[in-house]
């Protein structure tokens, strides 16, 4: 693949805290490395901010391996950029050429303050786990891996589910920031294995009410989420999460 260097124009929003206005500011960076990833090319603008004494850009970062989902910054009006199926940090900058103008900005969301600059403050997804994103068992000795058959069908699901990382991309993504796909993908996973279905009802109708008090909107199904997920998680799990909801709501748990 063939390695080059450019020169970019960053349009990037800066907010000092929650309670003040934001605003957009341009800079300018130069011979940047189209192997570089996009946090390292934030990198390189606030080692030079510092060096001219300014306030560099705050932005959330971790493992920078794509796991842990904190990288969440909408780059030219797309949740984690342009690629499919990438988070922030795994974003190369050869998915730009020299000269381009890119926008960097927070994610959007009510639900979703922002703590400063492109750092936002994604608890709210914490509380929804809280209220019922768990399974209550026994202490002692692990119990083997397959001493409870499950359907292999069932077994995928609920591992295609289970990689969902929490990062917000799907609320960020959907006009009306809705958090359906995130709790559905929670929901999905635990309600296919039996180790989650003596809680299912209680579980599925906790967290729905945990959402709704965070004031996350309603999905009206554009299929925007699915879209933009990192993990490319499925929004046929939305219509389990209705199915689960409902026989909850029949059962009276």
């Amino acid at each position: 693949m063939e390695h080059y260097h450019m020169n970019l124009t960053l349009r990037v929003w800066r907010q000092r805290n929650r309670n003040e206005a934001g605003r957009f500011e341009t800079y300018k960076v130069n011979d940047i490395s189209s192997e570089m990833s996009f946090l390292e090319m934030i990198d390189v603008l606030n080692e030079k901010l510092i060096r001219e004494g300014e306030d560099p850009i705050t932005f959330d970062h971790d493992c920078r391996e794509g796991i842990c989902g904190s990288c969440s910054m909408v780059i030219d009006g797309r949740p984690h950029g342009p690629w499919k199926g990438t988070t922030t940090c795994q974003l190369h900058m050869r998915a730009f050429k020299d000269g381009d103008a890119i926008t960097i900005e927070p994610f959007r969301a009510d639900s979703f303050p922002v703590i400063k600059d492109l750092m936002v403050d994604r608890r709210a997804f914490d509380r929804i786990i809280q209220a019922g994103g768990y399974v209550s068992v026994n202490t002692g000795n692990a119990v083997d891996g397959n001493a409870i058959p499950i359907e292999k069908d069932h077994a995928d699901n609920a591992f295609s589910a289970a990689t969902c990382i929490g990062c917000g991309a799907c609320v960020a993504a959907c006009k009306n920031s809705s958090a359906m796909l995130f709790v559905s993908a929670k929901v999905s996973h635990l309600s296919l294995l039996p180790q989650g279905s003596p809680e299912r009802a209680q579980r599925v109708t906790s967290m729905v009410a945990q959402m709704d008090k965070e004031g996350f909107g309603s999905c009206t199904n554009t299929y925007a989420c699915e879209a933009e997920c990192p993990k490319e998680i499925s929004v046929l799990n939305i219509a389990r999460l209705n199915r689960e909801y409902l026989t909850a709501s029949l059962s009276g748990d």
